[in-house]
């Protein structure tokens, strides 16, 4: 059964990092998912309530990385909140319209349509738009890979 738990605890791990480019994949749930996984087949009693207080506070940190860092992608190229939400429309549909590529075509795309429909800006102001949801989001994945990765070494660390 030890086998089975890490196998578990480790699949978990990995469906996290998928979530990075699909984000319709709760990343963050299943990193949570796998400390529970293992206190379930091992035990609780090594991961202490500091343990749990460090994971729910990267958790915040997590989300909010993800939100400012999209957030100011867009607007440091100009874009509005119309370009955000579309940029964020774009991120959800995207890989599962065009796979592979859609993780950065959505968000570009999303961003561009909806500064031109909504805000009715110009074909260049919307494209800058897009670039800066790009880069916002490709900032976020990046900080959100490096949280998640302490998130489990913090686990590692406490067992």
């Amino acid at each position: 059964m030890e086998v089975v738990g890490w196998i578990l605890v480790i699949a978990c791990f990995i469906v996290s990092f998928v979530g990075l480019v699909y984000p319709i994949i709760p990343g963050m749930l299943f990193i949570i998912g796998g400390f529970i996984v293992y206190g379930l087949f091992f035990s609780f009693a090594e991961l202490s309530w500091w343990f749990w207080a460090i994971e729910i506070l990267f958790v915040v940190l997590l989300f909010g990385a993800d939100t400012v860092a999209n957030a100011f992608g867009i607007k440091k190229f100009g874009g509005s909140n119309a370009g955000m939400w579309g940029s964020t429309i774009g991120l959800l549909i995207g890989p599962f319209v065009i796979p592979v590529a859609g993780i950065l075509v959505g968000p570009f795309l999303g961003a561009v349509i909806a500064e031109l429909i909504v805000e009715r800006r110009t074909l260049k102001e919307a494209v800058k738009s897009g670039i800066g949801s790009l880069v916002g989001f490709l900032t976020s994945t990046i900080a959100k890979a490096v949280i998640q990765i302490v998130m489990i070494v913090v686990f590692f660390i406490a067992i």
